[in-house]
């Protein structure tokens, strides 16, 4: 996005105007367009300021719950997102699923996964993996929780 206008060259348009030359003459000479002086006469005329606009940036209409959304999660540390999601509709709080996600986000809040089932009794683990515990990567779920990390059957020769 382009940068606005410095204020300085508004000022000099303006006064430039109000000394007595055109609207265009004077974009003629600050080389900007005759609708640019124009729209800063008026806005020095109707506010008496022609300071650029803030520009970028947007206010999420859940910030207005704030309040609500973080005592949600402080009373309830465990809930998913989509459990904060059906609380929210039944307070009739617009927004979408991915709203509420960057909501979270922008308050250093985040959902991690819960741990699986506890470690199955029936499947054993490959040696490598029995006990590695935690080491490697932060996780939240242990080796043995989770089929992703359960023994393989062998394979069977045909023959």
């Amino acid at each position: 996005m382009p940068r606005p206008y410095s204020d300085d060259l508004r000022w000099r348009a303006i006064e430039s105007v109000e000394e007595g030359a055109s609207r265009h003459e004077a974009a003629e000479r600050f080389e900007v367009s005759p609708s640019t002086v124009i729209n800063w006469l008026r806005r020095w005329r109707d506010h008496g300021n022609a300071a650029a606009m803030p520009s970028g940036g947007s206010v999420s209409r859940l910030e207005q719950h704030a309040e609500w959304f973080l005592s949600l999660v402080a009373r309830q540390p465990d809930l998913t997102l989509d459990e904060v999601v059906a609380a929210k509709a039944k307070r009739r709080i617009g927004g979408s699923r991915s709203a509420v996600s960057r909501f979270y986000i922008r308050h250093n809040i985040t959902f991690k996964k819960k741990a699986c089932a506890p470690r199955s009794k029936t499947e054993l683990m490959w040696p490598a993996h029995a006990g590695s515990g935690f080491d490697g990567k932060a996780c939240l779920t242990l080796p043995g929780w989770c089929l992703s990390t359960r023994l393989l059957p062998p394979p069977r020769w045909c023959g």
